[in-house]
C-alpha cells in the first residue's frame, strides 16, 4: 500500500486554525472568520490533489496511508495512529471539505452581526477536523476518536446561542442521544478485540469470514446502534429537529455534509461484517425503512422551514441506511445518494437561511408566501434543490434515489417487494412535503405582516455558495451514474469480491416510471392543498394523525415515558439504596465508634488517684492470671 505525507495536513490545518481562533481570543475578531475559511479551503485543495493522484494510480494501488505514531502496544495487541485514504474515504473528504468550505463562505455574511463570529468559525473548523479524522482513521479506535470529536463539536455548534435556555437544552439533547449511540460503538470495538484481537479495518475483515455468526451479529447490531445515534435513525432520531436551534449554517453542515452521514459511512466501511451477518443486515434495512417513512410523515406537518428540512434529512438518511442493508451494490448507491444529498440539502438549508435573512429570522412558513418574486436567486437555487430531492429527472436525486428503489425492489425474496414499496411510498410523501415547503414559501398569498419591510435577497457571499450547490443539484447524479463511474470507483472497498447478482424482477425503466408517478402524485396533492389561500395560523381542527405528526409522532413523549421516567425512578431507587444500605453501613460503623469512644472516655477522669487505682487493679489482675496459669 502506498504512503502519503499529506493526510495529516488535511486534519491538522483546520484543527490548528480552531486552536488559534480560540486561544488568541478577541485580538483576531476582525479577521478570525477569514482564517477559519482559509483553513477549510486549504484542506479542500489538498483533498483535490489527493483525489487526482489517486485517480492516476492503478485500481489496486489507489489507497494510501500515513502512520503518525504507535498508539497502543500491549503484548500482541498493537494499534497505530494511522490515516487511510481510499476510494470510500476520499468521497467523504471531498464532500466535507468542499461543501464545508462553501458553508464557511456563506457564514461570513450570515454571522456578520454576531459578536462571537470568530468563536463560531473556530467550532466550524473543529467540526471539519473531527469529521476528517472520523473518515480517515484506519481502525475503529481511530474512527472512535473522530466520532467523539464530532459529538463535541456538534454540541458546541447547536448550543452556540446558549444564552437561550431552549437552545442549550437542544444541544444537551443531541449530546445525550449521541452518547447512547457512542455506547454501541464502544461495545462493538470491545467485541472486535475480544473475538479477533484487532480493531483495524483490514484485521477485522480478515477474521470476519471465519468468525462465529453470533459474534458478528452482536458487533453488527452495536455498529447499527452507533449509526442510529449519529445519523438520527429510529429510535434515536428525536434530537435532529431540535438541533435546528443552532445557526442555519450549522444545520447545513450537520444535516448535509458531515455528522448525519457518519452512520452511513460506518456501515459502508463495515461491509465485511454486515455481509456475513444477515440478521444484522436485515435490521439495517428495517431501521432504514422505518426512518425514511417516519421522517417523511413528520415533514408533512412542520410549519418551521428548518424543521421541515430536518425531517427531510432524517428521511433521506433512512434511504441511505436502507441501501446499505441491501448488500454489496447497495453500499455504492447509499454513498451516491449521500453525495448528491450533500449538495441539494446543503443548498436548501442555505436557501432557508437566505429566506430567514430576508424575513428577519422568521421561520414559520405560514408567515411567508409569495417570496419568490422578491428573492429570485434564492427561489431558483432552492427550487433546483427541491427538484433534486423529490427525484425529478435529470436532477441529482432522480439518479441516486431511483437506484436505491430499484435495488430494493429487486432484492431477493419477499423482503425486496416490501422494502421497495415502502421506498416508493416514501418518494410520494417526499414530493408532497417538499412541494408544501416550496408552495408555502415562494408561491401563494403574501402573509407577512409588515408591508414596509419586504423580503430582500441575500448578499453575494451567501448567494455564491447557494449557486454552486444548485449546480451540484443539477449534474452530480448524472456524473456519478455515467458508466457506473461511482459504483466502479467504490467496488474495491465495498464490493471487493465482485458484483452482487440480483434477479431483475422489475426493469429499471418500469421502476423509474413508478417513481416518477409517485412523485407526480405527491406534487399534485400538495398543489391542490397549498396553491389556494394558506392561513397564517395553523388550524386546530385537524386529524389526530396530523396532531401526532406535528408532535414528531410523539417521539419525545415516548422517550420520556419509556426511557426518561423509568431512568429517573431507577436513579432514585439506587440513590435510596446507596443512602440506606451503603451509606447506612458506613454511618453504623461511625456511630458504633462514636458510642464506644463516648463510653471509654468516661474512664479518663483526670484524677491521679483514679489512674493509680486502675493501675493497681490491672497489676493485680495480671498477677492473678499468671498465678492461675502456673498452677
Amino acid at each position: 500500500m502506498n504512503t502519503s505525507n499529506n493526510l495529516l495536513y488535511l486534519i491538522l490545518i483546520p484543527l490548528l486554525s480552531s486552536a488559534i481562533l480560540l486561544l488568541l481570543g478577541r485580538k483576531i475578531d476582525r479577521y478570525g472568520h477569514l482564517i477559519g475559511t482559509l483553513a477549510s479551503a486549504c484542506s479542500f485543495v489538498i483533498a483535490v490533489v489527493e483525489f487526482f493522484a489517486m485517480k492516476s494510480r492503478d485500481v489496486t494501488q489507489r489507497a494510501v496511508t500515513q502512520k503518525l505514531f504507535e498508539w497502543i502496544s500491549v503484548g500482541d495487541f498493537k494499534v497505530d495512529a494511522t490515516l487511510l485514504l481510499d476510494q470510500l474515504s476520499i468521497c467523504f473528504v471531498l464532500l466535507i471539505t468542499g461543501v464545508g468550505t462553501l458553508i464557511h463562505i456563506y457564514s461570513i455574511a450570515y454571522m456578520s452581526h454576531d459578536r462571537d463570529r470568530r468563536r463560531f468559525f473556530a467550532y466550524l473548523n473543529l467540526f471539519i477536523a473531527a469529521m476528517l479524522l472520523l473518515v480517515l482513521g484506519d481502525s475503529y479506535l481511530n474512527l472512535y476518536v473522530g466520532w467523539e470529536g464530532v459529538g463535541l463539536a456538534s454540541y458546541l455548534l447547536i448550543g452556540f446561542w446558549n444564552q437561550k435556555p431552549e437552545y442549550a437544552t437542544a444541544a444537551k439533547k443531541a449530546f445525550v442521544a449521541n452518547r447512547i449511540g457512542d455506547f454501541g460503538l464502544s461495545i462493538a470495538v470491545m467485541l472486535m478485540f475480544a473475538n479477533f484481537g484487532t480493531v483495524t479495518f483490514s484485521g477485522v475483515a480478515n477474521h470476519a469470514e471465519s468468525a462465529s455468526r453470533s459474534a458478528l451479529t452482536a458487533i453488527g447490531l452495536m455498529l447499527l446502534l452507533a449509526a442510529c445515534g449519529k445519523s438520527a435513525q429510529f429510535p434515536l432520531q428525536s434530537w435532529l429537529g431540535d438541533a435546528m436551534a443552532g445557526p442555519t449554517p450549522v444545520s447545513a453542515l450537520i444535516h448535509a455534509a458531515t455528522m448525519v452521514t457518519a452512520g452511513v459511512y460506518l456501515i459502508a466501511r463495515s461491509n465485511f461484517i454486515f455481509d456475513v451477518a444477515p440478521t444484522a443486515q436485515m435490521m439495517v434495512m428495517i431501521i432504514g425503512a422505518i426512518t425514511l417513512l417516519f421522517g417523511a410523515i413528520v415533514g408533512m406537518a412542520k410549519d418551521d422551514i428548518k424543521k421541515a428540512l430536518a425531517a427531510s434529512t432524517m428521511s433521506q438518511i433512512g434511504y441511505m441506511i436502507l441501501a446499505t442493508g441491501l448488500g454489496p451494490v447497495g453500499y455504492a448507491f447509499a454513498i451516491m445518494h449521500l453525495l448528491t444529498h450533500g449538495f441539494f440539502k446543503a443548498g436548501m438549508f442555505l436557501g432557508a437561511g437566505s429566506v430567514m435573512h430576508g424575513m428577519h429570522d422568521e421561520v414559520n412558513m405560514r408567515k411567508y408566501g409569495g417570496i419568490g418574486k422578491f428573492m429570485p436567486l434564492t427561489f431558483v437555487t432552492f427550487g433546483l434543490g427541491y427538484l433534486a430531492i423529490i427525484g425529478v429527472p435529470p436532477f441529482a436525486g432522480f439518479y441516486s434515489k431511483d437506484k436505491i428503489i430499484e435495488t430494493a425492489l429487486n432484492h431477493e425474496g419477499s423482503a425486496g417487494l416490501i422494502f421497495g414499496s415502502l421506498a416508493l411510498i416514501g418518494a410520494a410523501i417526499t414530493a408532497f412535503y417538499m412541494s408544501r415547503v416550496m408552495l408555502m414559501t415562494f408561491f401563494g398569498n403574501e402573509r407577512w405582516t409588515n408591508r414596509a419591510d419586504e423580503p430582500h435577497e441575500a448578499p453575494f457571499l451567501m448567494a455564491a455558495p447557494m449557486v454552486v450547490l444548485a449546480l451540484g443539484s443539477i449534474c452530480t447524479g448524472f456524473l456519478f451514474t455515467r458508466g457506473e463511474s461511482l459504483v466502479n470507483w467504490l467496488r474495491p472497498v465495498v464490493n471487493p469480491a465482485g458484483e452482487q447478482h440480483l434477479v431483475e424482477h422489475y426493469s429499471a425503466t418500469s421502476i423509474s416510471i413508478a417513481a416518477i408517478t409517485a412523485v407526480l402524485i405527491g406534487v399534485a396533492f400538495a398543489a391542490i392543498k397549498y396553491l389556494k389561500q394558506v392561513p397564517n395560523i395553523a388550524p386546530d381542527n385537524v386529524s389526530v394523525f396530523t396532531k401526532f405528526a406535528r408532535k414528531d409522532l410523539l417521539q419525545d413523549e415516548f422517550n420520556n415515558a419509556v426511557l426518561v421516567k423509568p431512568g429517573q425512578s431507577l436513579v432514585k431507587t439506587l440513590l435510596n439504596f446507596d443512602y440506606i444500605v451503603i451509606d447506612g453501613l458506613v454511618r453504623l460503623v461511625g456511630a458504633l465508634s462514636l458510642d464506644a469512644g463516648q463510653t471509654l472516655r468516661k474512664l479518663q477522669t483526670g484524677y491521679v488517684r483514679s489512674y493509680a487505682l486502675l493501675m493497681i487493679l490491672g497489676v493485680t489482675a495480671l498477677i492473678f492470671t499468671i498465678w492461675l496459669v502456673t498452677l
